[in-house]
């Protein structure tokens, strides 16, 4: 799940408070200025010299009801109109307290009138909650200040998480498991999954504005195979964009844009959920561009492309260290991605199809040459307000950089002393159903299956050599709930149950309960 509450910049003065205040006085003076026209009138209709007939005295005050009234309809108009626009700024401001951050990875909270207007009694507590917190940053503005030397804004955001674990059998890493191992289970608590983030607004560039923020974590040094080191502080995510109407120029350490959708958990966090298991996730170095094309008002299409250096995880139980270069720098060539994608609706909520593709030549420490490869399927589809059925695909070779081949990227054959270098073929996938409950509690379920080809292994295994070391096959399927009473506080209870496969030996599986409470600032 992606966390992205923000906190600790520069407190303004909300801009829909600025205007109700800015109207309050104008409203005061045009019912100020309607009392005095209907005064003047009044006064008009008192005439310096009685009229000498009763007819003409009645035309006269005639004449002078009639322009009062006409004074008095205008005013009552302007009126309503300030009265409507403040109804409008009213429901702004409730939009803009109530911010758009849901209980899981990447759902938005959507404001409409009538539903500001009406609200459930969870959403008014909450917008009483973000009036009393905004009341609070205008009236310490020029106290709390994060001072950058750019001097733009800057934003601190995080996430304090506890998780609690029973693992009925062993598993790679206790407090997020990928894959199930051989051996006794454990049960703990832990505080590392906590997430540290910052966000920045630069200067405009050419026309487009500039933005930044990383992702840190106490979960690992990125380094080791299971990416669990004990006790140092990790980079997990970073990216720097510059942003035009319909054009975007980024690079960032991220999934790959092959697959832009993620499973939805609070208790996965450090390893998302289905991490190694169908679910390409693996954080990487890349640079882009992406376009978006106007089909019509709700439905364009988007392009992207970008450069990629993929990492190199060690097999499980390995305890070599990692090279300095990995095999796609060995190439002296960066790898390449690419993605074409329909969507229509609102961004990050509405349907969205998309196909990717994905090349980059990899070279080994002792010389060998390959290719890895990968053709890619995701989708994200609403089946109604509350429903919504999200899946990706993939096949190809040599995806261990991107976090899929059971950590394999190729395999030596042997025949007699001479041996030759594959690319391992992998295929796999996940896909999640989630319903959300007024936007309070989402519940989801899901499975994802990383599989690489059998066939490649046992031949890989033929010889006397063995060298195949990775994963034979891993899946995983799970389900949670996820509460968030507020738009600060997060619990979630999750089952997952993962099988895993290696090159001999009987199936291995663990059950996974998890429980996680969070706090975001």
């Amino acid at each position: 799940m992606k966390v992205n509450s923000k906190y600790g910049e520069k407190s303004h003065v909300p801009r829909a408070l600025l205007r109700r205040k800015q109207l309050l006085p104008l409203a005061i003076f045009l019912f100020i200025c309607c009392q005095r026209s209907l005064a003047r009138a009044q006064s008009e209709a008192a005439p310096a010299a009685v009229p000498s007939t009763t007819a003409q005295r009645v035309e006269q005050l005639t004449e002078a009801v009639t322009q009062a009234q006409a004074q008095m309809e205008a005013c009552q108009k302007q009126l309503i109109e300030l009265r409507q626009q403040l109804d409008v700024l009213r429901l702004q401001m409730a939009a803009e307290n109530a911010g758009a951050l849901p209980a899981a990875q990447n759902v938005a909270a959507h404001a409409g009138n009538s539903e500001a207007a009406a609200g459930t009694p969870a959403s008014l507590e909450e917008i009483r909650e973000r009036q009393a917190i905004e009341e609070s940053q205008i009236a310490t503005h020029d106290e709390i200040k994060v001072e950058t030397e750019s001097k733009y804004p800057l934003k601190v955001s995080g996430l304090i998480l506890f998780s609690g674990f029973v693992n009925t059998r062993a598993v790679d890493v206790t407090a997020s498991p990928a894959y199930a191992v051989s051996g006794p289970g454990s049960t703990g608590l832990s505080l590392r999954q906590t997430v540290l983030g910052l966000d920045a607004r630069g200067p405009h560039l050419l026309g487009a504005a500039s933005h930044a923020d990383l992702r840190v974590d106490f979960f690992a040094n990125g380094q080791e195979s299971n990416y669990a080191a004990s006790g140092l502080l990790r980079l997990r995510t970073a990216h720097a964009e510059l942003n035009w109407q319909n054009t975007k120029a980024f690079f960032q350490l991220d999934r790959t844009i092959l697959e832009p959708n993620q499973p939805s958990s609070l208790v996965a966090i450090a390893q998302p959920e289905l991490a190694w298991a169908g679910n390409l996730w693996s954080w990487n170095p890349q640079i882009g561009v992406a376009h978006q094309f106007a089909m019509s008002d709700s439905s364009r299409i988007e392009a992207e492309g970008a450069l990629i250096d993929t990492s190199d995880p060690l097999p499980p139980g390995s305890t070599a260290t990692p090279p300095a270069t990995t095999q796609t720098e060995g190439s002296r060539w960066p790898g390449t991605e690419g993605r074409i994608a329909f969507l229509r609706g609102e961004a990050g909520a509405g349907l969205e199809i998309g196909a990717g593709g994905y090349f980059s030549p990899h070279r080994t420490g002792y010389g060998d040459r390959f290719d890895a490869w990968a053709g890619t399927m995701d989708m994200r589809l609403p089946l109604t307000r509350n429903f919504e059925l999200t899946a990706n695909a993939y096949r190809g070779q040599s995806l261990a950089g991107l976090g899929g081949g059971g950590y394999v990227n190729y395999y030596y054959y042997y025949e007699g002393s001479a041996y030759s270098v594959h690319a391992l073929d992998d295929v796999g996938g996940w896909t999640q159903f989630t319903a959300k409950a007024r936007q309070r509690v989402e519940m989801n379920a899901g499975f994802g299956t990383d599989n690489p080809f059998a066939k490649e292994i046992f031949q890989a295994m033929s010889s006397s050599y063995s060298t195949y070391s990775g994963l034979a096959r891993n899946r995983s399927v799970f389900s949670n709930v996820i509460f968030s009473p507020s738009a600060y506080l997060l619990f979630s209870l999750e089952y997952r149950r993962m099988w895993t496969n290696y090159n001999s030996g009987p199936t291995d599986f663990s059950d996974v309960i998890g429980i996680a409470a969070g706090y975001k600032f």
